[in-house]
């Protein structure tokens, strides 16, 4: 492995983080021109950056010439995960949900415009949802995503006015979500039936912190042939209890 001098300053860090950022599940490889591209930047300011994180492991060099995300990074990930405070009080909690519904229970936390299945226990029944712990869904076509857009009113406010397709249910209008947040805040949680994917259901309620702050969301998952409207609503209030049962101090 090469040694390169990190660019210095805070400047520099913001671009290297938002360069690690560029990778994605679609697109798990990237070359210096596309880096340079995406980011915004010339190639030689790219390839310094690209370098750096090359040096410290977090970038490896791919069969085509290009870089992804390195073991370094990985190791930090598995780190994060396994010392994340709200990820240690949900795990009981989580397994709980799923041996009670039969259904996958997931703990998710927002990461830009999508939320991110930060832990996940599955139930006991052979066709259900799981696998998906790392995974980033869109937000506006999850039922986490919708419960914590309609409680954190910033987050709500960065919405974009149109949001990809994803099934014949999808929404993808700002208008016709924001119309759904009333509603939410009204009962407490947010459900989504086949916006995800064909045959995809589910029920979420927010977790919030000591101060009242919406950290992220519980859900309960499934195959849409499950969830009828009246198992949802069970489902909704089950996670609701769940919830106020997640906060510190309680």
């Amino acid at each position: 492995m090469t040694n390169a001098s990190a660019p210095q300053g805070a400047q520099a860090a913001l671009r290297a983080l938002r360069l690690l950022k560029l990778f994605s599940a679609e697109e798990p490889e990237l070359t210096l021109a596309e880096v340079s591209e995406r980011a915004g930047l010339n190639k030689t300011t790219a390839h310094r950056l690209l370098q750096a994180l090359y040096s410290e492991g977090m970038l490896e060099r791919a069969g085509n010439g290009g870089y992804r995300l390195g073991p370094a990074l990985m190791a930090l990930g598995v780190q994060a995960l396994s010392s994340n405070d709200l990820r240690l009080r949900a795990r009981p909690l989580l397994k709980r949900l799923a041996e009670d519904s039969g259904e996958t229970a997931t703990l998710e936390v927002p990461i830009d415009d999508s939320m991110l299945i930060l832990d996940e226990v599955t139930g006991g029944r052979f066709l259900g949802a799981g696998g998906n712990v790392g995974t980033r869904w869109p937000m506006h076509a999850t039922s986490t995503g919708k419960v914590l857009m309609a409680f954190d009113e910033r987050r709500a406010g960065r919405l974009a006015g149109h949001f990809a397709s994803l099934t014949q249910r999808t929404i993808t209008a700002r208008e016709q979500l924001e119309l759904q947040f009333g509603e939410i805040r009204r009962r407490g949680f947010a459900e989504t039936v086949d916006e995800l994917e064909d045959g995809f259901s589910g029920v979420a309620v927010v977790v919030r912190g000591g101060a009242g702050d919406v950290l992220g969301a519980l859900s309960i998952c499934g195959p849409t042939q499950r969830f009828s409207p009246d198992r949802r609503a069970r489902f909704g209030a089950v996670l609701c209890s769940a919830a106020e049962n997640l906060q510190p101090g309680y």
